[in-house]
This record gives structure tokens, sequence and C-alpha cells, in this order.
């Protein structure tokens, strides 16, 4: 699963005395500047003293008059750089590969668009016969039609138009007919030359066919693209494809007018400021956010200057390899061609990156010009280092961007994401398993570092680049994006750390610290009031994209559990809606297969009975549906490959509901139409339905309580009508908002201003930033403290870059030089002591196991290293645990990697740096922590929730049951610290369940241990009791003085805390309204801490965690997050609900423990039967 190796170093030979080593070096990178203008000064020496004057001044020099250097110096670059690394032939194959597609464009151009095109009119071309003139045509070609060859033949023809006047003829009516007619095109769709620019309508930018005939419009295509899994959707388009976009735009910086960059304008006001005009959907046109100079890098790819066109790019936008194609169009929108096809930038600009790339060393020639470029007047070099440190939080696109930048102004950068992120190979990244710095080895071929998009490791690095964009997008450039910030001296970077759990601000500036840079990105999703809006079956989009791409719940080779069930409605009209409507779709087939298979194996092993013992009557009846259409889709496939054609999956699975998007207003209102319409169309592709004008009402359940429809209204003429969508599956895609989260656990450093961060001047002083992605001052400020201390924050958190990747990457362009400015108010710190700052962040942020206990027959205990988790961690808080899948091993075919456990810390050692969590292996995940080994990296999250409130002078009552008397322990010991009283019911089903006696007893001045198992316990201390039976009849017969004298009386209690199985909190929440409501006072306090289904558990960004409560007075019902507090009134819990939501992927569960079981058994780790 991870990349290949990579050559030896020493099959790299650079030109001129370079070394490898030298190009991520400072002061090798300035020798090399000077090497390339010593080689311009002999190519042009006038053209080199202008780059130089240019560079010392650069804002001396008027647009067109830089791009017009910047391009004149480009071509010298390509030669250096081809000689530099040795690759001279295999740039001039490249160059000639640009060069002999000249014809095709020429030919377009002026013979089909404005001769054939203009001469003969599309209805005189549609009764053209145009096959008998292909065929025609290629007799003249040699018998094969051919487009470049053809472009060639006609420009001979034009030659000498008199002795070709019937060939020319000819050539014209076969390019009226191709061009012209929708046949034509579609017969030559895979090339470039008969695709002349359409008229934009903006109300039918995607070509539906609509049916209205159940009271509301559903639109579908008529052709589809068929999908299977998911390997990469779209690849991108061809070198002849990218040059035909180059070729189509027209240069307009030359007339200033580059509006995909700079941004398409109304006439100036007064002031002189011109607001930008807006699309017909009321949309502002600004343009490129990081004003990326597309029309210089479009010249120089149609004059064949590969690397000078890159270079060209990544002027200002180095990590190129993190926007382009199906990532970004913000340019496109804002194209000159208003009223016609707009030029395809993310296409050319995708391309030219591959290009690059596809050349020997050309990973490296790319990571290169992100540190050392020349035409980069302002910073054609890495500045000299400050000792300055940052860290920065999140590693999504505004988080390594902004990163990129600082460390290219010189600052020491550290990168922090509460995601897992799984180590690379240290002969690639250059950073060893303990995070020391090593050797690492040049890339010659990039095809090493890729890896098959439905085999790949879901690495974390990215954030939502990496669980919210889907395999429209090649994720291998993510591992690119990381590359080019984790290789760097520099930087360090540390997966599973929570700011504001791990870390909070005031500790990262007593750690030494200068700044700190918020990227956190998407945060809360919005949540549905619907009744019955929580059901099975209901899901945030949030928690189904992540759940699909970041615990690899699609591969057949993991033990992800994600239980999606047909028919699947989609509600929203985002492009986060679009995706979540494909990705449901596509992983339909992939789950039941899976599915199959291994209930196939199993049963021929233990045999159906034993397989199927554990199901409930619905989970049988969701197993026999999963079954059933798993074999109908081998069925199919089978049927298919002997008759030779394409499997018809898509329609087994639209027979049995398929996917449909759910939007309350048109499809043309929608923001997937607006701002991404080319999505919607590649959706309708792959078969899914866009039902419009439709409001959720209520989600209706079934006898079992799953989801079986939603209710939806909708308007017309006849006035408000209810529908009833069939679904099994509803999926909530209706937004996000910025992840604040820390205004409210840290009020001291973070203020709000509406749904965002408030900013502040340089001074301090609060500011409100513009919304627009081109602000004419970038506030990104959010704190400043008398040490001048500031923190700043970037891309989704903030006003004017939120919405999509491109603007988060352009809000670190702008942003970077006002953290660079702030910094210069701190004090200097020596560079060199920068490589002792992150080795100590290694020791107290990277965690190892350090002992793994069994302690019961289903109960381990697995203590880890980590140091400034354990020094964080209050009573009652808890962190996800997770093994890397790097490491993990591998079964038979099956990866054995952990799904995030939600694990409380049972106690921890602040000296030695240990945190204790103890797990219940319960046939998934949990099963896999007795395999473990002392020293093993891991990822402890945390910690995260809330802390336990332990107050003094209290009388609290702690009943825990089974795995809950993990917790409880050290909840105890806080609060006897405190200087309350204590009584404990520890509750287990079986006498062998019982485990760390001493710590119960230490956390309590009286202990009631209490078993379903006769003959129970015999007490340790005299003080303590012993009960057969159940926790709630244990508190009756000590309330009633059957077990004896007590040392505090249950009616004594001001609060009770209890953790453990939802049934049994849910029996002490009716219990103290019940038959325990004698025995306590009307005013004690009453605490569960809530076991919610719990996936990223950092706080409200999936929602998996979301807890129903009901007002005990009203009945009114809302929502919670339990990983932001699972100290949850018992009073409020929705207890049937949380049965539910932990029952949602019951049925795959229960095969993954039969799996899990199998695969540990012949690991040799558990015993055969």
């Amino acid at each position: 699963m991870t990349a290949s190796p990579a050559p030896s170093a020493a099959s790299l030979s650079l030109a001129f005395g370079f070394r490898f080593e030298d190009l991520y070096d400072r002061e090798g990178l300035a020798r090399l500047d000077t090497k390339f203008l010593d080689a311009l000064a002999i190519a042009d020496a006038g053209l080199r003293d202008r780059l130089v004057a240019a560079r010392a001044a650069p804002e001396s020099l008027a647009q067109k008059e830089e791009a017009e250097l910047l391009l004149a110096v480009a071509p010298v670059l390509d030669d250096f750089v081809a000689e530099l690394f040795g690759i001279g032939a295999d740039l001039d194959r490249l160059v000639a590969a640009h060069t002999e597609t000249e014809p095709l464009f020429r030919v377009k151009r002026k013979f089909v668009q404005r001769r054939a095109m203009l001469k003969i009119k599309a209805d005189e071309a549609a009764k053209f016969d145009g096959p008998a003139l292909e065929a025609e045509v290629a007799g003249k070609l040699g018998g094969h039609f051919d487009e470049l060859a053809f472009a060639r033949a006609v420009l001979d023809w034009q030659a000498d138009e008199g002795a070709h006047a019937a060939s020319l003829a000819l050539a014209e009516r076969f390019c009226a007919w191709a061009a012209h007619t929708a046949e034509g095109r579609r017969r030559h769709r895979s090339g470039v030359l008969f695709k002349p620019p359409q008229k934009v309508e903006p109300m039918a930018l995607v070509p539906v066919d609509t049916d209205a005939s159940a009271g509301y419009a559903v639109h579908t295509l008529h052709h589809v693209r068929r999908r299977d899994g998911f390997a990469l959707t779209d690849p991108g388009t061809s070198l002849v494809g990218g040059l035909g976009e180059a070729h189509y735009c027209i240069i307009c910086h030359e007339q200033g007018k580059d509006s995909c960059s700079k941004g398409l304008k109304e006439k100036a006001d007064e002031s002189g400021r011109a607001a930008f005009k807006k699309s017909p959907f009321g949309v502002p046109l600004p343009g490129c956010p990081l004003e990326e100079r597309i029309s210089e890098f479009h010249k120089l790819k149609t004059e064949a200057v590969p690397i000078g066109a890159l270079a060209m790019i990544t002027v200002d936008n180095a990590i190129v390899c993190s926007t382009g194609h199906r990532i970004c169009n913000d340019c496109m929108k804002s194209c000159i061609y208003q009223r016609q096809d707009p030029v395809n930038i993310p296409q050319a600009e995708t391309r030219t990156l591959k290009d690059v790339l596809g050349l020997p060393w050309g990973f490296e020639i790319y990571s290169l010009l992100t540190r050392w470029n020349p035409l980069s007047l302002r910073r054609p070099v890495p500045r000299a280092l400050t000792g300055k440190r940052i860290l920065m939080v999140g590693m999504g696109p505004a988080g390594f961007t902004t990163a990129h930048h600082l460390m290219n102004d010189g600052h020491t950068v550290v990168g922090i994401d509460g995601l897992k992120i799984e180590p690379l190979s240290p002969s690639l990244s250059g950073v060893d398993a303990g995070g020391r710095r090593v050797p690492f080895q040049p890339v010659r071929d990039v095809e090493s570092l890729r890896e098959p998009l439905d085999d790949r490791v879901m690495a974390g690095f990215g954030g939502v680049a990496e669980y919210g964009i889907t395999v429209r997008w090649d994720k291998n450039f993510l591992k690119i994006a990381r590359l080019l910030v984790e290789r760097r001296s520099q930087f360090a970077l540390f997966g599973g750390v929570r700011f504001g759990g791990t870390i909070t601000a005031e500790q990262a500036f007593e750690m030494g610290f200068d700044h700190i840079a918020l990227a956190a990105g998407a945060g809360k999703p919005t949540v549905l009031d619907l009744p019955n809006g929580l059901a099975r079956g209901v899901r945030t989009a949030s928690d189904f994209l992540m759940a699909l791409q970041l615990t690899g719940a699609a591969r057949a080779d993991t033990i992800a559990n994600m239980q999606l069930r047909l028919p699947i409605v989609v509600v929203g009209g985002g492009l986060t809606a679009i995706d979540t409507a494909t990705e449901s779709l596509a992983y339909y087939p992939v789950q039941v297969e899976k599915f199959l298979a291994r209930y196939e194996a199993l049963a021929a092993e233990l045999g159906e009975a034993r397989v199927r013992a554990a199901w409930r009557e619905e989970e049988r009846e969701i197993a026999g549906e999963f079954i059933a259409h798993a074999r109908a889709i081998r069925a199919e496939r089978a049927a298919a490959s002997r008759e030779g054609r394409d499997a018809r999956v898509l329609e087994l699975l639209q027979a049995w509901g398929g996917s449909t998007i759910a939007y309350r207003k048109r499809m043309v209102d929608s923001p997937s139409y607006t701002l991404n319409h080319e999505e919607i169309e590649k959706a309708l592709e792959e078969g899914i339905r866009f039902a419009e004008g439709l409001t959720p009402v209520r989600v209706e359940i079934d006898r079992f309580g799953h989801a079986s429809a939603l209710v939806v209204k909708s308007s017309g003429e006849a006035g408000e009508r209810e529908h009833a969508l069939p679904a099994r599956s509803i999926l909530v895609a209706a937004g996000t908002q910025p992840n604040t989260v820390l205004a409210r656990e840290d009020a001291g450093h973070f203020v709000l201003d509406g749904r965002f961060f408030r900013a502040v001047d340089d001074e301090g002083n609060p500011v409100s930033p513009e919304r627009s992605s081109k602000p004419a001052t970038p506030h990104v400020l959010l704190y400043r403290d008398a040490d001048d201390r500031y923190m700043s924050f970037f891309g989704d958190l903030h006003p004017s870059f939120s919405g999509n990747v491109v603007k988060a990457m352009g809000s670190a362009k702008l942003g970077y030089p006002v953290v660079s400015r702030v910094l210069e108010r701190r004090p200097a710190r020596p560079a060199a002591e920068s490589a002792a700052f992150l080795g100590q962040l290694n020791g107290l942020l990277r965690a190892r196991v350090h002992r793994v206990e069994r302690l019961t027959p289903t109960i381990v205990e697995v203590v880890v290293h980590a140091p400034q988790a354990a020094r964080q961690f209050r009573p009652g808080q808890f962190f996800r645990l997770q093994n890397f899948e790097t490491l993990a091993p591998k079964v038979e075919g099956t990866r054995l990697a952990m799904e995030g456990l939600a694990l409380t810390g049972a106690w921890v050692d602040r000296d030695r740096g240990l945190v204790s969590t103890i797990v219940l292996e319960m046939g998934g995940s949990s099963d896999l922590c007795a395999l473990l080994k002392p020293g093993e990296p891991v990822v402890l999250m945390g910690p995260t929730g809330s802390p336990t409130e332990t107050p003094g002078g209290e009388t609290v009552v702690l009943a825990g049951g089974g795995l809950g008397n993990a917790v409880l322990f050290s909840i105890g010991a806080a609060l006897r610290e405190a200087g309350s009283r204590v009584l404990y019911f520890a509750g287990y089903k079986k006498a062998i369940d019982r485990y760390k006696v001493g710590q119960i007893e230490a956390a309590a001045d009286e202990v009631v241990w209490c078993c379903d198992e006769s003959p129970g316990f015999a007490p340790g201390r005299p003080q303590d009791k012993s009960f057969h039976g159940n926790i709630v009849e244990a508190m009756m017969a000590h309330a009633e003085g059957r077990l004896g004298p007590a040392t505090i009386a249950l009616k004594d209690a001001d609060r009770l805390v209890v953790i453990g199985s939802d049934a049994m909190m849910a029996a002490v929440a009716r219990a103290r309204h019940g038959v325990l409501a004698p025995h306590l006072k009307a005013s004690h306090v009453a605490i569960g801490s809530i076991n919610s289904p719990m996936q990223c558990m950092m706080k409200e960004i999936c929602a998996q965690c979301l807890q129903p409560h009901r007002d005990p007075a009203t009945g009114k019902v809302s929502y919670v997050f339990s990983c932001f507090n699972q100290d949850q009134e018992l009073d409020r819990v929705d207890f049937p609900g949380l049965r539910e939501r932990l029952g949602q992927n019951a049925v795959q569960e229960k095969l993954t423990a039969l799996w899990i079981d199998r695969c540990l058994k012949r690991l040799g780790a558990r015993a055969a039967a």
C-alpha cells in the first residue's frame, strides 16, 4: 500500500556541480539562481540585466511590461532546467509533441471555423451524408481518417488552392458537417478539430430531460457514463486537448483584459475602485483568487515552452497540484468569453503540470520551482531563515499553502491536524516514524508515487481535499502537495493533534511559538429539524463522505463499516450534495459485493446458521436485500462478460431506487448550478436524478424504526402538495458553518463576529473584512497579545475566503505577508535552535504504545506514551485511538486497520507522559487493540469532549456499568480530591469482568459491587457492599437498608453520574422518576456520559455523534454533538433515539465481527475454535 521505493540518489546526476541536497537548501538555491543568471547573460545579456533590475524594483514595472519580461526569460529557463537534470532529449521530445500539433489549431480556427462553418450553414450541413464524406476524406489520407493528418493535408492543399480546389471543397463540406451537426460532433468527440465554441444559454447549461409526471420536476440525462467503483472517474484531457484550450485563449493580458485572472469589472466609480461584474445568477466574477498568470502560461504553452509555462503558473500558484481540473473554475467563470464556451483553463493548467511531471525527474523539477523560480521577481529564492516559529492548525489546502509561503519567507512551520495522517516511506518524505529527519531520495518517475484511487491508502493529509472531494479528482496530487512541504527541514507534521484539545493557544505560545495560523476549515453541518430526522438511515453528508473516504469503507480490503440502503435521497443543492449523490450510488454495489463475498466465505466455513445467528428480524431482512442485490450484480457482470458488452449495473441500481437529489428550489437556482454546473452534468451522466422544488417535511419510518421515505412538499398552481420519496438512506447536504468551536472552548483568545471569528488589525483593533476573495486589505489577524504574538485565520474560517479550495489557497497568498509583517515585531531567535525545538515537539506530540495488558477475557488496557495528551487530560474526557493502515497487518487480503475508537482515559501519569485507555472487545475494531505492540506508533487524538464536572462539597453517586467503570474511577478520584463524598455502584454482568479494583476503591468512600452472576463479589473493605443483581436493584436495596449500614445515604445525593450501556443508563434514568424517586432529593442533578456513535471526534465536524434531546417539560426536540459534550442530562437524552443511532451499521458490524475473528485466527492471534 505504500509507494514503491524511489531510485537511489546516485541515479540523479545534476549539472553545474550541484548535489540533490542543494535543491532543498537555501544557500544551494541561491547558488543555483546565480548560475541561472549567468546562463541568461550568455543567452541575452540585456535580458539578464532587465531581470536583475526588475527584481530590485518589481513594483516599478507595468503589468504588461512584467509579463513581456517573464515570457522572454521562460525559454531560457527550459533550457537551463533541462541541462541541470540531464533531460535535454526528453524535453526535446515533449517540445516536438507540442509543435507537431500546431496544424490542428491553425486549421481549426482559420479553416473549420472561419471558412467551412461560415460558408456552409448548419441547415445545409445537416443534409450531408457525413460518414460518406468522412470515408471520401479518409481515402485521400491513405484510407484512415486522423485529425492531425487531415489538418496537415488541408494546409498542403491550401498552399496551391487552384490545384486542390476539389479536395478543399470536400474538406469544407466534411468540416461543416462534423462541426455543425450533433452527429458529427459526437462522432469526433475525442478530438479537437470539430469542437467549435457553443453559445452559452445561462438557463440551459445542462441539457436535461425533464419529467414532471409526479407533480414535481425530475431532471435526468438521456446518456450515461458508466462507472464501476472508486477508480479515477475523470483523468482529464490529453496534451492535444490542453493545447486546444491554450490556443483558444486570445492572450488577453496583452490588452490588459485578462479577466480570468483579475476578474470582470464594472466601470470605476469616483474613487477609482471598480466592482466586479456578476454572472446572470448574481454571482460576482472576481476571477482566479490567486491571480494566476493564465494568459501568460497559455502563451508559453502554445509556443512549446512547457517548463516555463509551469514556472509561470507557480509564480502565483506554487501548489498547483491542488487546483485545476475538477477542483476550481473561478477563472472560467470570468473568462473574456461570456456568451460562448469559456476557455477550460483548469484543464490546460492541470495538463501543463502533468506534462512536466511526466518528464524524468519531473516531480523534482516541479518541486524545485516551488522553492526557486526565476520568474518570481519578488521572491525567486527563499528568504533567510528567521528562527520564527508558526503553529499551522489544519493541513487542508489553506494550511499547506500557507505553510509553503511562510517557509519560503524563512520561518519554521509546525503543521497539526486532528485527522490521522499516515506516514510515508522515510526515503520519500525524509521523516522517519519518530519524526526525525533522514535523507530522502529523488523521484525519477512520478508514476512511482501513484496509487490506484480504489486501492489507495486514506492518507489523511489534505483535510477536506482528502475526505470531501471525490474520485472525480486524482488524489495522488495530495501526496505531491504533501511532499512539497514535508521534505523541508523547516517543517514538521503531526496528525491526530486537535488544537483546543491536545494543545491550546496559551500552551502553544508557552512552548515557544511566535504565531498561530488557523486553517481548520469546514465545521458544523446544518441539521434539518424534521420529525424522525435522526432515524436510522439518516446521515449528514459530512458523516457519509468522511466514513467513505477516510475509513476506507469502499475498499474491499478494509474492515470499515458503513451501511447504506437503496433508494437514496440526498437533500441539498450544493456541490457536496452532488458528490454525495454520486459517491453513494457508486458505493452501494461495492458494499453489497463485499458483503456477499465475506458472507459466502464465512458460511462455507461456519455454516449459514452460525453466520446468521446474531441477526435480528430486521437485520435478516437487510442482509437478504444485500445478498440478493449482490448476486444480481454478479450475474449481470457475468452476462456482460459472455456477451462482450458493458455491465448494466446502473440499470439495476436505478430499478432498486437509485439516487435522487431533492432540492427546495429550481435546479438553475442551486449553488451547484450557478457555481459548478459542469458537476451537475457529470453527476446526471452517472445516473443521478435531480428533483427540484421539494422541501423536506418529515422522515417516514418502517416498523423497525428505519427510514422508509422522505416526505416533501412542492408548491404549484394548485397549491402545496406532499409527496413521499421512497428512501432507505437520506443524506443531508444542507451546508456547513465555519469551524469556530474554539470560541466556546477559549473565549479569552477567540471572539466571534457573526458566523466567523472576529478580525483585528496589526494593533489588535477589531475590523470588518470584505466579503470578497480579493479584498483591498486582507484582514487575516484575529488576536494580538502584549508580547506581539498574533493569531491569524484562513480559508473557510475567514469571511473573505470561504467557499472553495482555490479561495482557501488565495487566502494563503494574500495573508502570509501579513503574518511575516507582524512576526517582525517578535524578537530574533537563532535559526539553529529550530531543530531542537522540533525534536522537543516530536517527544510531546507523537504517540506510541507503551504496553498492552489483558485485564479480563474481553477487556484490554492499552497504555500509550503521549506526553502532551497526558498533560491535557481531565477526568471524563476521551480520545480517538487508531493504528496506522500502512503499519497494520494484512491477512489474506484484509488490512487490519482500525476504525476510530472512542476511548475514555482511565488514568494518566503526567510525569511519565502515559495515558491509559481500556477497551472492551466487541467484535469490531476493538478486537485489534490486543495486536498493538510496545513502541508501535499510533494516533491518540485528544483529549476531546468536555471534562466531567467534579465539584467540591457535594455528595455524589457514581453508577458504572461494565466498561463505564474505566471512566468513573478517575472521576471519583477527582471528586474526592475536590472534597466531595462518593458512593459508587459498580456493575458487571459476570464476575470475571471486574478489573482495577484498587482504583475503584480509591475513587469512592463506599462501593457497592453489583454482579448479575451469582454469588457476586466479596467486598474488600468494611464499608463496601455486595449485591447480586443489576444497578437499579442495588440502589433500591442500598436505599432501603437491605445491604447493611450505609456510609453514604442515597437520599443525600446531590448529583448522579451514570456511565454504561445505553440500556443501563436508560434504566437508571427511568428509575429516578419511579422506584428510586422516594429515595432521591428532588433537586438532584443526573448526568449520563452518552456513548453516541462517533467518527472524527473533533467537535462538530462530521456529525455522526449527533444525539437527539427531548425537553422533559415541552417535548421539543433538539440536537447535540456528543463529541463536544458527552455528559448530558439524563432527563433530556432520547435513549430510544440513541439506541437507533448505535444500530445504524448493525448488519455489517455483525458480519465484520465474524470476519475479524477469522482474520485473527489465521494470523495466529486467536485460538481456533
